[in-house]
């Protein structure tokens, strides 16, 4: 799909999923993030190991009130219901504003309340699942799947008789992110888990992001233990590598991976083993579901939809806008 460009629009945002940061400013607008001093959370701008091109911008926290901006992309709760008062002057509060949300409801799964209720905003989830469980009050929705790209001469090989796990800092992070469901498969099927904090269960620690497509590549398969959050930005990047991916049937999950085409997920552990152990000793059933899982992800995670998607939302906001300032 051609992305149409609109490289004049000014979206000030903030850096709260770095990996989800990158790929968003593959859209062709430019982008500003605040920074402060020392980077704190929410205002590290181009930090981490990614390629950030020309159209991201980093600006101090406390210019940002000076400057002119056609949109304001929230991440966060701190980022609407704190900062936007810190760093935004009462005009730019009244700018086109969008609240990205990132997760499923932590609270209580089907009756927590969005912390954005104003009909004049828009709020984009990542996933159906998330603005199902969602309830989103009066604001207007819509859902921007994931959009991913990764090197173009990286593919699947899967020498490496093992699975790989991507979590960061799952050990903090608990049952939610299915410690302890890795533990009990990692007693039956080699696995090597990697990301922030893996080392304190046993894992190898952190990849860079710009290695970490190369490095899963030789990998038998990829397994999410998650058990609810969002889908993983991993999870797309291994199946755009060629990797089948093992998981649970929850969340995305279910929507996400096809049994028997793309890999395989369950809410019943013991068929999970079951599959990877069949995955272990068949690389070519690994090889078929590996470019079964890619097959999908290249339609359904492609990058050029993603930044169609992200820039109709922001033509959608402003021209809402306008009709307003008419009206």
């Amino acid at each position: 799909m051609q992305v149409h460009p609109d490289t004049s629009l000014n979206v000030l945002t903030w850096h709260v999923h770095g990996n989800y940061l990158y790929y968003l400013t593959q859209v062709p607008c430019q982008f500003y993030i605040p920074v402060k001093p020392g980077r704190p959370s929410g205002y590290g701008g181009r930090s981490g190991a990614f390629n950030w091109g020309p159209n991201v911008h980093e600006v101090d926290a406390d210019d940002v009130k000076h400057m002119a901006f056609d949109v304001i992309l929230f991440q966060s709760r701190t980022n609407y219901l704190e900062d936007q008062y810190e760093l935004l002057s009462p005009a730019q509060r009244e700018l086109p504003r969008i609240y990205l949300e990132h997760d499923p409801p932590r609270e209580v799964p089907t009756d927590t309340r969005h912390p954005v209720d104003d009909p004049d905003m828009l709020l984009v989830h990542v996933t159906h699942f998330n603005r199902l469980m969602w309830d989103n009050n009066r604001t207007p929705t819509t859902v921007i799947e994931h959009g991913v790209v990764i090197p173009p001469n990286v593919r699947y090989t899967g020498h490496k008789r093992k699975g790989v796990v991507v979590i960061n800092n799952i050990a903090t992070r608990g049952r939610r992110l299915g410690l302890d469901i890795f533990q009990e498969m990692r007693e039956h099927v080699p696995l090597d888990l990697v990301g922030m904090g893996a080392e304190e269960v046993g894992g190898l620690g952190e990849i860079p992001p710009d290695k970490l497509p190369e490095f899963i590549a030789e990998y038998r398969f990829f397994f999410n233990p998650i058990r609810y959050t969002s889908l993983g930005l991993a999870v797309c990047e291994a199946m755009q590598v060629g990797l089948p991916v093992v998981g649970l049937a929850t969340t995305e999950m279910a929507v996400t991976i096809e049994n028997g085409v793309s890999g395989f997920i369950h809410t019943d552990t013991r068929p999970l083993i079951a599959h990877m152990q069949q995955l272990l000793a068949d690389p070519a059933l690994a090889a078929r579901l590996g470019e079964g899982a890619r097959t999908a992800a290249l339609q359904k995670f492609n990058i050029s939809r993603f930044a169609q998607d992200w820039l109709e939302a922001f033509r959608q906001v402003t021209a809402n806008r306008s009709k307003t300032l008419i009206n």
